[in-house]
C-alpha cells in the first residue's frame, strides 16, 4: 500500500453539492431557492390544482346536475322474460339464482320486475322489486312476488 494508490471508502465521499452550508461553500444566501416569494420560504407546500394564482380550472368549470348517493341501480327483467324462463326449465318458483343460471344476467345486481309482456304460468318471483303492474300479474295468477 502507497499513498499514491489510496482511495476513500465506498459511501464517504459526496458528490452532490451540499447547499444553504454558509457563504464560504459558494453556495450559502438564498441556497438557489431564489430571493422572495413563497417557494423560498420554509414549510411551503404547492396546493393540489394551484395555477400560480390564476383561477384552477377545478373553479373554471360548471357544476352540472345532481348525484344522488342513496341512488339504486336496478336491472330491468320483464314478465316475459319471466315467462320464457318458466317454460324452458319448467319451474314454479324463479329467484335471482334462477335468473342467472337461465341467463338473464350475470355478476351482482338488484333486479326489478317489470310488467311488460304476458305471464301464463303460476310462478312464485323473487327479486329486489317489483312495478305495480307486475306484481299484480304474478298475484292474479296465483303466484307470489316476494322482495329479497
Amino acid at each position: 500500500m502507497r499513498l499514491n494508490n489510496l482511495k476513500p471508502a465506498l459511501g464517504s465521499t459526496h458528490t452532490r453539492r451540499r447547499i444553504g452550508r454558509g457563504t464560504g461553500s459558494g453556495l450559502g444566501g438564498t441556497s438557489t431557492r431564489g430571493s422572495k416569494g413563497a417557494k423560498s420560504r420554509s414549510g411551503y407546500k404547492r396546493k393540489i390544482g394551484f395555477e400560480g394564482g390564476q383561477m384552477p380550472l377545478q373553479r373554471r368549470l360548471p357544476k352540472v346536475g345532481f348525484k344522488n348517493v342513496n341512488h339504486k341501480e336496478y336491472l330491468a327483467v320483464n314478465l316475459s322474460s319471466i315467462q320464457k324462463l318458466a317454460e324452458e326449465k319448467n319451474l314454479t318458483k324463479i329467484g335471482l339464482k334462477e335468473m342467472k343460471d337461465g341467463g338473464i344476467f350475470s355478476g351482482n345486481k338488484l333486479i326489478k320486475i317489470l310488467g311488460n309482456g304476458e305471464l301464463k304460468a303460476k310462478v312464485d318471483v323473487e327479486a329486489n322489486a317489483f312495478s305495480k303492474s307486475a306484481e299484480q300479474a304474478i298475484t292474479t295468477l296465483g303466484g307470489k312476488a316476494t322482495i329479497i
